[in-house]
C-alpha cells in the first residue's frame, strides 16, 4: 500500500489538473486503518498536496484538505511540526476558511505534546497568526484558535509569550475590531483564567480582566448580558470566585439586582445575574450566599410570580438548582410563606400553559422534592412531604395525570417526580394507598418512548432502592417490581396468538 500512495503523490505532481488523482488518493487513505497509517505513510514526504491549496478551486482544496486530516492525523505531534511548522503557518492565513481551521486543528495537537509545544512557542509569527484567527468572520476558525491559546497557556513559558510579548498587544488591537471580536478575546481570557491561579494573575495583569468586568456597568445592556455570562464562568473555579469577590464583584451584581427595578431593558441582563448567584450559591454555600445578598432570593421569588415566561423559567431553574441540596432547601423553607407561595404558583405552572414552562416545572418539582437516604431525617422528610401537599388537594392524582397527557416530555417530567419521593416512606404509603397506582407503574402500555421507559424503569429501581420499600409496600408489590427490574425497562410479553383454521 506504501508504494500505491507513492505512485498516486507522483502522479499528482506530474499533472496539471489532479482532481482525480486526489480523489484516488483519498480513496486510497481511507481504505488503511488509521492504527496502520502511521507505517504505511513513513518516510514519505506530502509537500505536494499542502502546494496544491494554492488555488481557487474549491474541489482541489476541499480534497487537499481531506487528504491532509487523514495523513496528518496520521503523524506524531513532534514530526508534523519539525516537518510541516511552514506548510502550518502558511495555512493560517490562507483565503478558504477549512484550511484554517484544518492548521489550528493540528497546532492544536502540536501544543498538547510537552516537546512539540517548544517549536510553536518559538515561532513568534505562528501565535500571532493564531491569534488574528479570532478575528475571523467564521465562528469555527475563531473556536478553534482560542482552543489552541487556551492550551499553550497551560504552561508557565506559554503564558509568558501570551502576555509577557507584543502579542499581548496584537490581542487588544483584535479587540479593537468589533464587539464580536472583543467577547471573543474575553472567552479566551476567561479560559486561561479558570485553568489555575498563576494563569488568572497573568490575565488580571494584562488589564484585559478589569476591562470585561467594567463592562458589566455599560451603557449597552446586550453587553451586559454577554459580559456577565463570561463573570459567571470565571466564578466556576474558586479561585476566580475570591477574585470576583476580592474585586467587590458580588456587591456590583447584587446592586445591579436592586436597581434592575428602575431599568426598562433590566429584562435583558436581569436572568444573567440571577444565574451568577445561582451557580455562586451551588458552588459555594446556599446559607451563606442567600442571607449575603438577600436581594437574590427575593428577586427569584418574584420572578417566579412574573408574567414574563422568560423570567418564569429562570426561576424555575434556579429554584430547582438552590433546591436539589439540603441546605438549599432549608434556606428555602426558612422563608416561610413567601416560598409557600412560590410554590403553589409553580404547580400551577406545571398544570397548565406552555408545555417548555409546564416542563421547566416538572423538573424544579421533582429537584425540590428530591432527598438522598443518607439525608432522610425526620425534619427534612416532613419538610418534602408538606411541600408535595402544596401541589394540590390531591398531589397523587394531579401528576398521574400529567404523565397521561400525549407529550413524552410531560410524560417523563412527571415520573421523576414519583422518582423523587419514591425513595421516601412518606412518598412510598401514597402510593400503596393510591387506588391503582401500583398497576400505573408496572403497566408497560403506558409510554412507548425510550425516553418513557428508562424515566419508569428509573422509578421502580427508586422505589426497590429504598430500605422501607418491602415493608410498606407489601411483599406482593414488592416482588412484582423485583421482577419489573430484572427484566429491564424494554421488556415486551410475548403475546400468544391463537388462530381459527376456516372460521368465518
Amino acid at each position: 500500500m506504501a508504494a500505491t500512495i507513492q505512485s498516486l503523490l507522483e502522479e499528482i505532481s506530474g499533472v496539471e489538473d489532479p482532481v482525480e488523482e486526489l480523489q484516488s488518493l483519498k480513496t486510497a487513505l481511507l481504505s488503511i486503518p488509521v492504527s496502520a497509517l502511521r507505517d504505511v505513510l513513513s518516510g514519505q514526504r506530502f509537500d505536494v498536496i499542502f502546494s496544491l491549496l494554492n488555488t481557487n478551486e474549491r474541489e482541489q482544496v476541499d480534497l487537499c484538505v481531506d487528504i491532509l486530516e487523514r495523513i496528518l492525523i496520521a503523524l506524531s505531534p513532534l514530526h508534523l511540526v519539525q516537518n510541516y511548522r511552514e506548510k502550518l503557518q502558511e495555512g493560517l492565513s490562507h483565503p478558504n476558511d477549512t484550511v484554517k481551521i484544518l492548521a489550528l486543528t493540528q497546532i492544536g495537537r502540536v501544543v498538547e505534546h510537552p516537546d512539540a509545544v517548544t517549536q510553536i512557542l518559538n515561532s513568534h509569527d505562528i501565535l500571532r497568526a493564531v491569534i488574528l484567527c479570532i478575528g475571523e468572520e467564521k465562528i469555527a476558525v475563531a473556536k478553534q484558535a482560542i482552543q489552541s491559546l487556551s492550551k499553550i497557556s497551560h504552561s508557565k513559558s506559554g503564558l509568558d509569550k501570551l502576555f509577557q510579548s507584543d502579542l499581548l498587544e496584537v490581542m487588544k488591537e483584535v479587540m479593537g475590531k468589533n464587539d464580536i471580536i472583543r467577547y471573543r478575546i474575553y472567552e479566551l481570557v476567561v479560559e486561561i483564567s479558570s485553568f489555575s491561579p498563576i494563569s488568572l494573575g497573568y490575565c488580571a495583569n494584562s488589564g484585559l480582566i478589569s476591562q470585561l468586568l467594567s463592562e458589566l456597568t455599560g451603557d449597552d445592556v446586550l453587553i451586559r448580558a454577554t459580559s456577565i455570562e463570561m463573570v459567571t464562568t470565571l466564578a466556576h473555579s474558586q479561585h476566580g470566585r475570591q477574585y470576583l469577590a476580592q474585586q467587590g464583584i458580588m456587591d456590583k451584581i447584587s446592586n445591579m439586582i436592586r436597581g434592575a427595578d428602575m431599568d426598562p431593558f433590566a429584562s435583558l441582563y436581569l436572568p444573567g445575574l440571577v444565574k451568577f448567584f445561582g451557580n455562586l450559591a451551588i458552588t459555594d454555600s446556599p446559607q451563606q450566599v442567600c442571607e449575603s445578598y438577600p436581594i437574590f432570593l427575593n428577586k427569584v421569588f418574584d420572578m417566579a410570580m412574573d408574567s414574563d415566561p422568560v423570567m418564569v423559567g429562570v426561576a424555575l431553574d434556579t429554584l430547582g438548582l438552590l433546591g436539589c441540596t439540603v441546605e438549599g432547601k432549608q434556606v428555602l423553607q426558612k422563608t416561610g410563606e413567601n416560598f409557600k407561595s412560590v410554590f403553589l404558583r409553580i404547580s400551577q405552572h406545571a398544570s397548565s400553559g406552555a408545555t417548555e414552562l409546564r416542563v421547566r416545572s416538572l423538573d424544579a418539582i421533582s429537584q425540590l422534592l428530591t432527598l438522598l437516604p443518607e439525608h432522610q431525617t425526620e425534619d427534612l422528610l416532613s419538610l418534602t412531604e408538606s411541600w408535595f401537599h402544596l401541589l394540590s388537594n390531591q398531589p397523587m392524582d394531579m401528576i398521574r395525570n400529567i404523565s397521561t397527557q400525549p407529550f413524552p416530555e410531560l410524560h417523563c417530567g412527571a415520573l421523576r417526580i414519583f422518582s423523587a419521593i419514591a425513595s421516601q416512606p412518606w412518598g412510598q404509603k401514597m402510593m400503596v394507598n393510591t387506588p391503582g397506582f401500583m398497576e400505573f407503574i408496572l403497566d408497560r402500555s403506558t409510554g412507548q418512548s425510550k425516553e418513557a421507559k428508562d424515566a419508569k424503569f428509573e422509578l421502580v429501581g427508586s422505589l426497590l432502592g429504598s430500605s422501607t420499600a418491602s415493608e410498606i409496600l407489601g411483599s406482593q408489590n414488592y416482588i412484582r417490581l423485583k421482577t419489573y427490574l430484572s427484566e429491564g425497562p424494554y421488556y415486551v410479553s410475548a403475546v400468544a396468538s391463537v388462530s381459527t383454521e376456516g372460521a368465518d
